[in-house]
């Protein structure tokens, strides 16, 4: 029973790495410059995002704007001269999302680098506050985990297989388009070569070479 509890644990953990949304990345930051990251989402997603600034110097405190876009170019999040903090929303159409991030004025000329942690979809919950509504604990949160990355896998796969099946589709619209322009091209051609060999049949004749 406990090998039982520790194979389910351990497919449970790679399933978990397979489906879970974490991204975690260092950005840094120039003087007068602004630093984007775009992750794509799918729609009706929950994802929290946890930044902070970092600097050598323990007695400055550098701050930062940031500014969070949906895929429409909506605001989902702004805020101004913060050096810690966390924005979270549900995604509302799938696309990229983007997170930029500017150096304030009163900062201009500090190399800054920051640490963004995106966590999205089953990455984003709160598992203690689930094992502790539905009282669970062990292997049987670990199994109820493993059912929320096989559910994430099989959307994931659901759309990817849109994507290939668009992709697809457009294809083969343009390798039929391609066709057409070659057969226009070569009765083009064909057309030219004839009009060319009947002008130079007329030239040969008026200069009574033939």
């Amino acid at each position: 029973m406990a090998r039982g509890g520790a194979w389910a644990a351990a497919a449970a953990a790679v399933l978990w790495w397979m489906a879970t949304g974490a991204r975690a990345v260092w950005l840094e930051i120039a003087p007068s410059g602004t630093k984007c990251v775009a992750e794509e989402i799918r729609s009706n997603v929950v994802v929290i995002g946890d930044y902070a600034v970092l600097y050598e110097h323990q007695q400055v405190h550098p701050t930062v704007s940031v500014k969070i876009t949906s895929p429409f170019g909506d605001t989902i999040h702004k805020k101004d001269k913060v050096t810690v903090d966390q924005f979270a929303f549900t995604t509302s159409e799938a696309g990229n999302y983007l997170a930029c991030f500017t150096v304030d004025g009163d900062n201009k000329g500090l190399v800054m680098k920051l640490n963004l942690d995106w966590k999205i979809g089953i990455a984003a919950k709160d598992w203690d506050a689930i094992a502790k509504k539905e009282k669970i604990e062990g292997v049987a949160l670990e199994l109820f985990k493993l059912d929320e990355s096989v559910q994430t896998i099989y959307e994931n796969l659901l759309v990817l297989r849109t994507k290939e099946s668009d992709m697809r589709d457009v294809s083969e619209v343009t390798n039929a388009r391609v066709l057409w322009l070659s057969m226009m091209s070569l009765g083009v051609c064909i057309c030219v070569s004839v009009m060319q060999l009947v002008h130079l049949k007329r030239y040969f004749r008026k200069k009574k070479l033939i």
